[in-house]
């Protein structure tokens, strides 16, 4: 068994984002950046992870031609395997999380209800880019039956935050007044 003493939530998402099929760093990255719900590590980490991980006997990894030049495959070994095991036991908690919209609704009464209502009018695009990210992450998964049910738990999970985003903004839109002089800066 594997103690997860030099694991990070980071490792969790690369050993379980390699699955069963193996993928390149690259491979890892574009996973990250398609559905975006994911791509919270900066870019390098998604090829810096993989090779440490190697290198802790968590994945295997292998060369194979690439397009334009050799590339390295990662695989999960049975102790990557097992650490996956042993985690997924382990109780979960909340984990704290990044919302600009929260920090700038926290921050209307230093700034004013106008501004911060323009800033988020941004975001309705934004979800839209989102949902379109979803469906192609839905459609994806419809290639892998092994995933497709995990895959949509997954999207169902993350359809429900963007919900909450379009509650606050509906809220914000609603009860922040365009009335200039209610809604500057104090």
């Amino acid at each position: 068994m594997s103690s997860g003493q030099d694991l990070t939530l980071f490792s969790y998402e690369i050993l379980a984002l390699v699955g069963r099929g193996g993928a390149g760093a690259h491979d890892l990255l574009q996973m990250a950046k398609v559905g975006r719900f994911l791509a919270w590590a900066g870019e390098s980490q998604y090829y810096v992870e993989p090779k440490r991980l190697a290198k802790l006997g968590y994945l295997d990894s292998r060369k194979e031609p690439g397009k334009t030049r050799e590339r390295t495959v990662y695989a999960l070994t049975e102790k990557g395997l097992d650490a996956l095991r042993e985690w997924v036991r382990t109780p979960v908690g909340f984990t704290p999380f990044k919302s600009e919209a929260l920090i700038r609704v926290l921050a209307t009464d230093l700034v004013g209800e106008e501004a911060v209502r323009e800033g988020l009018e941004a975001l309705h695009d934004d979800l839209e880019d989102m949902r379109v990210r979803m469906q192609k992450t839905a459609d994806r998964a419809k290639t892998l039956p092994h995933r497709e049910k995990y895959l949509n738990l997954g999207l169902e999970f993350v359809e429900g935050l963007l919900q909450l985003y379009e509650e606050l903004m509906h809220k914000v839109e609603r009860d922040f007044a365009r009335d200039p002089e209610t809604t500057g800066s104090p």
